[in-house]
């Protein structure tokens, strides 16, 4: 792509990118503060990835996702996971019908455009697959009879960090299939502040659709063709890389704290990732800024860490952090 084409592509999408800011402050409408929580749900819908919350209680995680479909008038459904959940009650199962004498399928709620998981880590790993393998796949079998899923179809899980018991933690290699997990922090003092004046004078309200979900699609052939230079492909690479040979970027100390880095789901979603956030940041190129603002969300679930991380208290983060701090800028 040559200079003249990014320029235009650039002014395309500068005119295409209003819905941003509608959806940013329809959000707002009802969800006080969480700005990095509301740009990964958007980063997820354009980008077309799975996204893992993780937070205690009570951070407004629910209210997000149900908010941004009621903007996008879109199918929403919300699983709560227990321990008693089976697959049947995620995808569906067939059901014999003694008048017709003969089985039909009665589809579950994962058959919709936003798919809400809420405590996944308190279902079997059996539950847990079912839902996974229908993110993968983007479809659902059940008897003798596929079925697609709708288009957009996205999940968005939540994990309860503070409860051990009663939960069944998702494998590292079940938990790559979200392109981002992210981590929800308390909202500062001010924020409280205004949670609480919010809920009093009972200022929030029930959101009204603004789009509909053709501009999703829209939305996302654009972002296919947002500029990523070699350079940055590279950065990219070496920024994955580092995490499984990290004495190579001569972070040697971290190669006791690693067990695993990685995979190339990590690259992909990087990538990917990365030119939807140009593309919320109405570019139409990647710049390595773009690839450091998202890269704890992308990799932070794809590290395994030692028990000597675990000892020391070397966290994700902590790796990702040095990582960025040494691999070369382009």
């Amino acid at each position: 792509m040559n200079s003249q084409e990014i320029r235009e592509l650039n002014e395309l999408i500068q005119n295409q990118t209003g819905f941003i800011a509608d959806l940013t402050d329809g959000m707002h409408r009802n969800i006080v503060g969480q700005r990095h929580l509301i740009n990964s749900l958007l980063i997820g819908l354009i980008g077309n990835g799975h996204i893992l919350l993780e937070g205690v209680p009570g951070l407004a995680k629910t209210m997000a996702i149900k908010t941004l479909a009621s903007l996008v008038d879109a199918k929403f459904s919300r699983i709560q996971f227990t321990p008693d959940l089976l697959p049947a009650d995620v995808v569906g199962t067939m059901i014999y019908s003694q008048k017709n004498e003969q089985f039909s399928i009665k589809t579950g709620p994962v058959f919709a455009n936003f798919v809400l998981a809420d405590e996944i880590n308190r279902a079997p790993a059996k539950v847990q697959s079912a839902l996974l393998e229908a993110m993968q796949e983007r479809q659902v079998t059940i008897g003798d009879k596929t079925m697609p899923l709708p288009d957009p179809f996205i999940v968005l899980a939540t994990q309860n960090p503070i409860d051990q018991e009663g939960t069944y933690q998702l494998p590292e290699a079940q938990s790559d299939r979200f392109m981002l997990k992210v981590v929800i922090s308390y909202p500062s003092l001010e924020e409280e502040k205004k949670i609480i004046r919010g809920q009093i004078n009972n200022t929030f309200q029930t959101v009204a659709p603004i789009m509909g979900k053709e501009r999703i699609a829209e939305a996302r052939e654009l972002v296919s063709k947002v500029y990523i230079d070699e350079r940055i492909e590279q950065y990219i690479a070496d920024i994955v890389f580092a995490t499984r040979r990290p004495e190579e970027y001569k972070l040697g100390e971290l190669k006791q704290y690693i067990s695993f880095g990685a995979s190339p789901r990590g690259s992909i979603n990087l990538a990917i990732a990365g030119r939807a956030n140009s593309f919320i940041h109405r570019r139409g190129y990647v710049i390595p800024d773009d690839i450091r603002e998202i890269a704890f969300d992308v990799l932070r679930h794809r590290i395994g860490l030692t028990f000597e991380a675990e000892a020391e208290n070397v966290t994700a983060d902590n790796i990702i952090s040095e990582i960025l701090n040494k691999v070369e800028v382009p």
